[in-house]
C-alpha cells in the first residue's frame, strides 16, 4: 500500500476563526458553510486511527516581519495590518483540529508550504508517496501545494469537502484546475479507499 500523509493547510484562526481578521474576507464563512472544521476532525481521527502521517502547516511572519516581500500582492496588507504573526493567537491552529501527540507542524512564509521549508524532505525521510490536501484556502494554498507536489513527483488527493474558499467561484475555479493533476473526492470516499 502507498505512504500517505494528511497535508492540513492554513487551517488557522485568522482565516477559520469567527473573530479572524482575514475570516472576515469571507474565508470563515465559506470554512464553516461547507462544514470544513468538523469534516477535517472526522478525517484526521480516522487518520490517527490508521497510523497515517498527519503533517499540519501553518503560515505567518515574525513580528518584524523580516520575511514579508512588499511585492506580494496577497500578502500586501498584512504587515500595515499586524495579521498573521506566528506565535499569536491569529496563527494558532483551530482548536477543534489541533495536533495530536508528535503531529508535525511546518511554518511557512509563502503560499506554497514546500517553499523554504522542510516539508519535502520530511516527507520523503517517511516514505511518502501519496499527500493528501485538506485545508485553506483552496485556489491558493491547497491549488499551490497540489501544482508543487505534482512537480516533485507525489501523488496526490484533494479532498473536496476539506477545503475551502473566501467564496464559491473561487473553490470551484481552483477544483476545476486541481482535477488535471490531482485525484478529488470527498473525505468519505477516501475512507472507504483505504479501508479497502
Amino acid at each position: 500500500m502507498t505512504k500517505k500523509a494528511i497535508l492540513v493547510l492554513d487551517v488557522i484562526n485568522d482565516l477559520v476563526h469567527p473573530e479572524g481578521n482575514v475570516g472576515k474576507d469571507g474565508f470563515y464563512k465559506q470554512a464553516y458553510q461547507r462544514g470544513l472544521i468538523k469534516n477535517i476532525d472526522q478525517l484526521l481521527n480516522f487518520a490517527r486511527k490508521k497510523e497515517i502521517t498527519i503533517i499540519y502547516v501553518v503560515v505567518g511572519f515574525n513580528e518584524n516581519y523580516n520575511e514579508w516581500s512588499p511585492k506580494s500582492k496577497l500578502f500586501k496588507h498584512v504587515k500595515e495590518k499586524k495579521q498573521i504573526i506566528l506565535g499569536e493567537w491569529s496563527t494558532q491552529i483551530h482548536e477543534d483540529i489541533l495536533p495530536q501527540g508528535r503531529e508535525i507542524i511546518i511554518q511557512k512564509n509563502r503560499i506554497d508550504p514546500f517553499f523554504n521549508t522542510n516539508l519535502d524532505l520530511i516527507l520523503r525521510t517517511n516514505n511518502i508517496e501519496e499527500i493528501v490536501l485538506t485545508g485553506v484556502s483552496s485556489e491558493f494554498v491547497v491549488l499551490s501545494t497540489a501544482l508543487s507536489a505534482h512537480d516533485r513527483d507525489y501523488n496526490i488527493v484533494v479532498l473536496e469537502d476539506c477545503i475551502s474558499s473566501s467564496d464559491l467561484h473561487s473553490h470551484e475555479c481552483a477544483i476545476h484546475i486541481i482535477n488535471k493533476i490531482a485525484d478529488v473526492m470527498c473525505s468519505t470516499d477516501f475512507k472507504t479507499k483505504v479501508n479497502i
